[in-house]
């Protein structure tokens, strides 16, 4: 996710709880997504949108704190 932007999410993650929270569960969602288009995991097609609509908030909300944090730094 974001991977431009390493270095402040590297620092975001060791630094703000809360980012490091949003992270994770956005790679879990990953994990979750990936395991249904694969078929391993059953999953409804309504079931599998909602994940990938709840990923997307959280990729949403992390990008917003990766530029607050970037603009902080100017």
């Amino acid at each position: 996710m974001l991977h431009e932007y390493r270095t402040e999410i590297h620092t975001l993650k060791q630094d703000n709880a809360h980012f490091a929270n949003i992270f994770a569960q956005h790679n879990d969602l990953d994990q979750q997504i990936e395991h249904a288009t694969q078929g391993d995991t059953p999953m409804t097609e309504s079931t599998l949108e909602n994940l990938k609509k709840e990923k997307l908030l959280l990729k949403d909300e992390a990008f917003k704190m990766i530029m607050d944090f970037k603009n902080s730094q100017a």
